[in-house]
């Protein structure tokens, strides 16, 4: 308990200062911590790790209605008032569905970070998160099972933020809204170029069409499977300039700019995946 009493003031004292990259990973814990207070109507920020001053204010907000002395510190009192959402530590049980709690917060925020998100980011291990567990251990080449073991924890602290071995083309001629990473319980796959409808779309690479057609939240989506693993995806677009099957080369027309799917105004959503996994397309366009 001591050990976690230390964690906690660290995450509290030593960890407030904002991320010096957008896109830079926070700390886990910090994470469920954000996760916990949510779910207690305590927090209403992204749950990023970083722990900034909304975090410090959702803290002292429970320990005012639980009756704690009020110092934002996230120490083992606020895990208990937290309930099963402040515990148990990551790795210190198999997580399996049907799992609630802080180590299924720490494991979902990890595996995004990873390439795997697994919608929202909630402290509850459903569907969605057994399938992206699976995904992310056939991609690291480790039993598949969607349980989070101690071999899968192993695996997730081991491998490294995916980055595209491959350097990449912009796609548009536009700037860059959302970036990749968490934003508000959920995990941004992608770059969101502000482009306006009409805009025309060009291949970041070479490569080859695998699928060009409607995908539900993506809307109309161009997927382009290119060398070393790397695929390159075009969503929400208004018109699809290639067909499935076809060989593209850079700089190749490939749709243009558009607000299908669950897009709220004109813009292209851009990622870069590695085998599958989702990563930074700002570490692979020149």
């Amino acid at each position: 308990m001591a050990r976690w009493g230390a964690i906690f003031a660290v995450l509290a004292c030593g960890l407030l200062a904002a991320p010096a990259v957008a896109a830079a990973a926070g700390e886990v814990n910090v994470a469920a911590l954000q996760v916990g207070l949510r779910a207690h109507s305590y927090y209403g920020g992204t749950v990023d790790g970083f722990a900034g001053p909304r975090t410090r204010a959702g803290v002292a907000a429970l320990e005012r209605h639980a009756g704690l002395p009020v110092d934002g510190v996230a120490g083992p009192r606020v895990r208990r008032a937290l309930g099963r959402r402040g515990r148990p530590r990551l790795g210190s049980r198999m997580i399996r569905r049907g799992a609630v709690g802080w180590d299924v917060a720490a494991l979902q925020f990890r595996l995004a970070w990873r390439g795997f998100p697994s919608g929202n980011l909630d402290g509850i291990f459903g569907a969605h998160l057994e399938a992206a567990l699976r995904r992310f251990q056939r991609w690291a080449g480790i039993a598949v099972d969607g349980v989070a073991g101690p071999g899968t924890l192993r695996s997730l602290r081991r491998h490294s933020i995916p980055a595209s071995p491959l350097r990449l083309a912009r796609p548009v001629g536009a700037p860059v809204g959302d970036g990749f990473g968490p934003r508000g319980n959920r995990f941004h796959t992608g770059l969101d170029f502000l482009a306006g409808s009409g805009t025309s779309v060009r291949a970041a690479g070479s490569g080859r069409v695998v699928s060009a057609g409607y995908d539900d939240g993506y809307g109309r989506l161009v997927v382009l499977r290119g060398a070393a693993g790397v695929s390159t995806l075009y969503a929400h677009l208004s018109h699809i300039a290639v067909r499935r099957g076809a060989s593209v080369a850079a700089g190749a027309l490939v749709g243009r700019v558009g607000a299908t799917g669950d897009a709220t105004g004109p813009h292209l959503h851009f990622e870069v995946r590695l085998r599958g996994a989702a990563t930074n397309p700002l570490s692979a366009l020149r």
